[in-house]
């Protein structure tokens, strides 16, 4: 297969390593022309413009920030070159984002697949992502080929905008275990309570998330380099979740004080480290 991808940032990255292993003919675009440098050298080509590099491929991965990189990515490209592409969008945007954006390509005649994933660097290198789809039936048919390259048993939720809710539910849940366990760790260790002991409770309990040790050793040693999902991504994606939940008349109160945690994350300078940083932000005195 041909495939494109437009977006080439840590997830963007790991999919092209996992493209290219799995010897798909791979062409890349990023606006920052320098982050290609690997993947070209591991064998994708690199093209100067989303138009061309949309030319080159039947499948066109969107794999960037939010819905208005999309757009300023995709308003460069003219109209004609949409006829009979797939594009599969697969970042973190609301799901009246996705709806406005399958019409927008539709209306070029391209296909279009929402296709938000689960998962870090390591399940992208290996072709384990949980994909979860919604769109056009016959459009999700017509990718799976793609799909089953980058994760196992797709999931096809239904019309679009239902597995952009998905995810926005699931990245909630992300911020919500982080920030509840970072916040009683930080109790065990102010009160000099043995972690050790701490966690056998935990995990003897039905209230134990296997995140919980992913995340304790960074926690322990304030180690959150080498991220494979920084903290500013999930403080986006948190303030998408309150935007969306405000306009369903949901209360949000709990969740925007984990969104205040996430801007005195960024504050703290760890943008870009590891989201477990939240722990950083619960134990600053300020």
């Amino acid at each position: 297969m041909k495939v494109t991808l437009l977006g080439v940032g840590l997830m963007g990255q790991a999919i092209s390593e996992r493209l290219l292993k799995k010897q798909q003919t791979l062409t890349v675009f990023n606006r920052s022309s320098e982050k290609t440098t690997v993947i070209t050298a591991q064998g994708a080509s690199t093209s100067q413009s989303a138009q061309q590099a949309i030319d080159a491929s039947d499948y066109c991965l969107l794999l960037l920030s939010d819905a208005q990189a999309i757009s300023a990515v995709l308003d460069t490209v003219e109209v004609n070159h949409f006829f009979g592409k797939y594009f599969i969008q697969m970042g973190t945007i609301a799901p009246e984002e996705s709806r406005e954006l399958e019409k927008y390509i539709q209306q070029r005649r391209g296909f279009y697949l929402e296709c938000p994933v689960l998962g870090s660097l390591p399940e992208a290198r290996t072709g384990t992502l949980i994909l979860m789809a919604a769109g056009e039936k016959m459009t999700y048919q017509a990718c799976l080929p793609v799909l089953n390259i980058l994760g196992k048993n797709p999931r096809f939720f239904g019309p679009s905008g239902q597995a952009a809710t998905v995810k926005l539910a699931m990245n909630q849940l992300i911020a919500g275990l982080t920030s509840s366990f970072s916040l009683s760790l930080s109790l065990i260790e102010k009160e000099a309570v043995d972690v050790d002991q701490f966690m056998e409770v935990v995990r003897s309990s039905a209230l134990y998330a296997p995140t919980f040790d992913k995340k304790l050793d960074r926690m322990l040693q304030r180690d959150f380099s080498n991220p494979n999902f920084p903290s500013k991504h999930l403080s986006k994606d948190i303030k998408l979740f309150l935007d969306v939940a405000k306009q369903l008349g949901l209360n949000t109160s709990a969740l925007e004080g984990i969104d205040q945690l996430l801007d005195k994350t960024i504050e703290l300078d760890l943008a870009n480290t590891d989201y477990s940083a939240i722990h950083a932000a619960i134990n600053s005195d300020n």
